[in-house]
């Protein structure tokens, strides 16, 4: 990589040493460090502290109370190791301060009882359990102190790996701060650091490592996730500029009354929420530029309407639709929809999917090529390259997230820029969607129809689940519909879930003889789904024993009740959308979760369940939960390169950085953050292409 000066003249090739030939490193050390992700002065800088010791701030053992999350410091006065009955291994030593004696426990980390001895002072993080006088802490974090650190009040803790330790990294930090830290560049003009309140680059990294107090740190991890979220905010937006710069675009502009005579013969008056996003969508059709917009909205909010309209006035300017879904059961749901919401008009509908029989395939290939299909409805069947359109003109793509950059860019290509509308029910949070998908604009459906009641939500433990289908009988003999949700299809050795076959007839022989069952899962054909799913919307199946298939795509407003097994398994997001399959008519509908919680996380998720309806506040808490990095799978958009930010906690500063981005950046300063990001980012410059 050529020399380049980027912000006041710093260097940063000098960044990009070897870490091998540091002072310190070494061959062996040099191994041990690539295990981490650091080959360079610039990777070591940005490998931040997973925690920090605060040795000023201990707690004395007499004051405990059950529960706390402790900080102690004391003398290790005996220790104690063994092996359980399964193997794990347990490790206890006897820790005394001034005020007393406790027990501290280390669960399945053998190599323990080679580090901590007698008389050794000791540092250690972790939940307290127990009762005055018979204490345990349960440590999570640990330090043997010695003579060496105490010059410093907060030490940094370090994801390692095995033959490093802390005071290794410790002091290679240190000889790495004092000699390369000066050839990092300031690349925040000075009026964005003053109007958003930004400590110097310097002192922010010292600090993240090295912290001199609480606001020190505070005030240095604000700068570096300023940082990270600003280069990040840059890539999105030179995608969205290189959207606009090439190609040939369509301006829909319509040539006959199809949209309003679509609008006026619906059976219900669209919300304001419904409106507003059919308004935001039609302005950007009629520009002569590319729309690329996210259309949100939370289970049943009526999307699926929204994008009809759009595609009508596609329709009636002249082009082509397509809309991709990502099953077969939810392709199907979209072509029935569209197939009544266009009935009576000349406009041609057809659905294309792995299931289509080959002959069919053919002609509908054919008829889409010779523009004589208006709106063609499918699968990841419709990005196949004998697939081609004569002038497609709005690609639709629904439950978006399940579909790579990819395969959205091969949909996408299938015309001569043609407009994109992506359409999600996972809701989120309005300055994460932005961020997340800033190459898009967004509208949001945040209201649900009119007469929508919320659904009954409880939680039963496994040994009182005969309550759940004592229920459903009751209802059942009321001409109630039913489903029953499963994890897995067959059982599985490894795991003691119910799965839906032996779940179907244990239910039919032996919890609801006579009642008329239906199964349905992946593992069938097609034909054999289409019959299941028919039967049970007219009737003649009262309960479906279902997997997973089903949580999308099947709406039977005559079923009112959602059973779910297992449901500690299920994430947040997918017990909200399998709770959406019910709910759609004007009964009272419930959702039954089954399980026994073995862990915080998923007993938080069935609490929050039981406590929301909301999807947008349902996001909010699974992000919570769960992180961004699961619930997006960030790799797909470059967020696992952060290092500091947190989109949950920084919310404020997403928003800034995408201001100062915005707003504040003159092209000169754009380019200086662009050179700079590709330095930053030079093993993984999707971040800023992707």
């Amino acid at each position: 990589m050529p020399q380049m000066d980027i912000g006041q003249g710093a260097n940063m090739d000098r960044l990009f040493a070897d870490i091998q030939y540091v002072k310190g490193v070494g061959p062996k050390r040099n191994i041990l460090l690539r295990r981490l992700g650091i080959e360079n002065i610039l990777d070591l800088l940005w490998y931040v502290p997973r925690a920090y010791f605060n040795r000023g701030k201990s707690q004395q053992i007499a004051n405990l109370k059950d529960g706390d999350n402790v900080n102690l410091r004391g003398m290790v006065r005996a220790t104690h190791s063994w092996r359980a009955r399964r193997g794990m291994a347990i490790f206890k030593a006897v820790i005394e301060d001034d005020s007393g004696f406790i027990t501290a426990v280390w669960f399945n980390q053998p190599y323990i009882s080679g580090l901590i001895k007698n008389d050794q002072e000791i540092f250690i993080s972790g939940k307290a359990k127990g009762c005055p006088g018979a204490f345990e802490v349960h440590v999570s974090e640990f330090e043997i102190l010695d003579h060496e650190d105490m010059e410093f009040t907060v030490l940094p803790i370090y994801g390692l790996t095995e033959g490093l330790n802390q005071k290794t990294m410790r002091r290679l930090l240190h000889y790495v701060l004092d000699e390369y830290l000066p050839y990092y560049p300031e690349i925040m003009e000075p009026q964005a650091k003053e109007k958003y309140g930004l400590c110097n680059i310097d002192y922010a990294i010292r600090n993240i490592h090295f912290p001199e107090d609480g606001p020190s740190y505070l005030a240095a991890r604000k700068r570096l996730a300023f940082e990270e979220l600003t280069v990040f905010q840059i890539g999105l937006h030179v995608n969205k500029t290189l959207n606009l710069s090439a190609g040939q675009y369509i301006s829909h502009l319509e040539k006959n009354q199809l949209v309003e005579n679509i609008r006026n013969k619906l059976p219900f008056k669209l919300t304001p929420a419904q409106q507003r996003a059919v308004t935001e969508i039609f302005a950007d059709m009629e520009k002569p530029l590319p729309m690329n917009r996210l259309l949100q909205g939370d289970v049943g909010s009526g999307k699926t309407v929204v994008a009809a309209l759009a595609m009508a006035k596609a329709a009636a300017s002249g082009y082509q639709s397509a809309i991709m879904a990502p099953t077969e059961i939810l392709a199907e749901q979209h072509y029935n929809s569209l197939q009544q919401i266009f009935a009576g008009t000349d406009v041609v509908i057809a659905s294309l999917t792995g299931g289509t029989p080959t002959r069919e395939k053919q002609m509908i290939v054919e008829a889409a090529g010779l523009g004589n299909i208006d709106i063609l409805v499918g699968t990841h069947a419709l990005i196949q390259e004998q697939v081609v359109f004569e002038r497609l003109g709005l690609a639709v793509i629904d439950e978006q997230h399940r579909f790579g950059v990819k395969q959205r860019a091969l949909f996408n290509s299938k015309g001569l820029s043609p407009d994109m509308l992506v359409m999600s029910a996972t809701p989120i949070p309005r300055t994460l969607a932005l961020t997340v998908h800033g190459e898009l604009s967004l509208s949001i459906i945040d209201e649900l129809p009119p007469g929508r009641r919320p659904v009954k939500t409880v939680h039963i433990s496994a040994a009182d689940r005969m309550r759940a289908y004592r229920f459903v009988r009751q209802e059942t003999a009321k001409n109630i519909q039913a489903y029953i949700v499963c994890p897995l299809v067959e059982e599985s050795e490894k795991q003691d879930l119910q799965a839906a076959v032996s779940l179907y007839d244990e239910l039919k022989h032996e919890i609801l003889p006579g009642i008329n069952l239906g199964l349905l899962h992946g593992r069938m054909k097609s034909s054999e789904k289409d019959q299941v799913i028919s039967s049970f919307k007219k009737g003649s199946i009262q309960v479906l024993v279902t997997t997973t298939v089903i949580e999308v795509g099947v709406d039977v407003p005559n079923a009112s009740i959602m059973i779910i097994e297992h449901a500690e398994r299920f994430g947040l997001s997918q017990l909200h959308q399998l709770r959406g399959r019910v709910g759609r008519g004007h009964k009272q509908s419930y959702c039954l979760m089954i399980g026994d919680p073995r862990t915080e996380e998923a007993a938080a998720r069935l609490q929050a369940m039981q406590k929301l309806s909301d999807g947008f506040k349902l996001a909010q808490e699974d992000l919570r939960i769960r992180g961004p990095g699961d619930f997006w799978g960030v790799k797909q958009h470059g967020l696992h390169q952060l290092k500091v930010a947190d989109l949950i906690k920084d919310q404020k500063i997403v928003e800034s950085s995408r201001d100062l981005v915005e707003n504040m950046m003159e092209p000169e300063q754009l380019l200086r953050w662009q050179s700079y990001a590709e330095y930053k980012f030079k093993k993984s410059s999707h971040i800023v292409q992707n």
